[in-house]
């Protein structure tokens, strides 16, 4: 028997996560009271039993109940039951953001503002996050994209590290990404905007990536990059990081970093992270090719 505890804030995923392993063939309940917890996990693990795989989701609105999962944990782990933990994880301005856009009321928030709420949450839960097998930050998700990582983890049985990066391509003159954790300007290579017929075109063409890394300090560059980059992740995780945001920017954010994105997204394919790619402003001013 297989038992998925599945956890974390609230607005980070967890109906999301319910559903894909429903689909996955887990048995899922969702808010069951701590009371029942064992004796549904005795009843799915009896011999008889067809629930070979169960899913609880378990969160704040246990209330004081939820102290009691600890306990239920060990008894779980004295009777060789199976047990992971899924964490769902998000920042606080999204989930502040996730909370406006559907107009519910955050559990522990009541008359009183989200982001408060939100941080009683945080530390209500920290017990279930230092345990967490898994750790998902769904910040950057979209519900098709979390669905792919919980496939890969449930369904495909894929190692997962518990850190998603974001690979993200950015026109300087329209900001850098508030959320980036690591910034790296590529203006110091040669702009194809101000050659004629590269112009309309952008990183995601073969034109563009071969004017780019035709020139040398863009390939120094990229091998720098890669190099720093196999260094760090394998410490970020060390130190628990979760998500990671790696921001590649040029003036317009149409051709060098787009070409550059690309490149060290092809580089870090196949690695056991998360991984997207998103060209944020490769369609801002679009010019029409003819």
């Amino acid at each position: 028997m297989n038992i998925v505890i599945v956890t974390g804030m609230s607005g980070a995923g967890k109906t999301t996560a319910l559903r894909v392993l429903e689909d996955a063939g887990y048995y899922c309940v969702d808010n069951m009271p701590m009371s029942l917890v064992m004796k549904f996990a005795e009843l799915a693990a009896a011999k008889d039993s067809s629930n070979s795989n169960i899913a609880l989701g378990v969160d704040i609105r246990s209330g004081h109940a939820l102290g009691e999962l600890t306990e239920i944990l060990e008894q779980m782990v004295i009777r060789h039951y199976q047990y992971k933990i899924l964490y769902l994880e998000a920042s606080d301005q999204v989930l502040v953001k996730r909370y406006k856009e559907t107009r519910r009321v955050h559990p522990l928030a009541k008359d009183d503002r989200v982001d408060k709420g939100i941080a009683m949450e945080r530390e209500e839960l920290e017990f279930l996050k230092i345990q967490a097998d898994y750790i998902l930050d769904t910040s950057h998700l979209l519900t098709r994209e979390l669905k792919m990582e919980l496939e890969k983890i449930f369904v495909s049985n894929k190692e997962y590290s518990n850190l998603f990066i974001s690979i993200v391509s950015f026109g300087f003159k329209y900001g850098m990404p508030s959320d980036a954790d690591l910034v790296f300007d590529v203006r110091f290579l040669p702009n194809p905007y101000y050659i004629d017929g590269l112009r309309k075109l952008n990183g995601n063409d073969k034109e563009i990536k071969e004017y780019v890394m035709g020139f040398e300090p863009a390939v120094v560059f990229l091998a720098k990059l890669e190099d720093m980059l196999d260094f760090l992740i394998p410490n970020y995780i060390i130190e628990g990081k979760n998500s990671l945001v790696i921001a590649i920017g040029c003036t317009g954010g149409k051709h060098r970093s787009v070409t550059l994105a690309n490149a060290l997204m092809e580089h870090m394919k196949g690695m056991e992270y998360g991984l997207k790619l998103e060209h944020r402003d490769i369609d801002r001013d679009a010019i029409t090719k003819k």
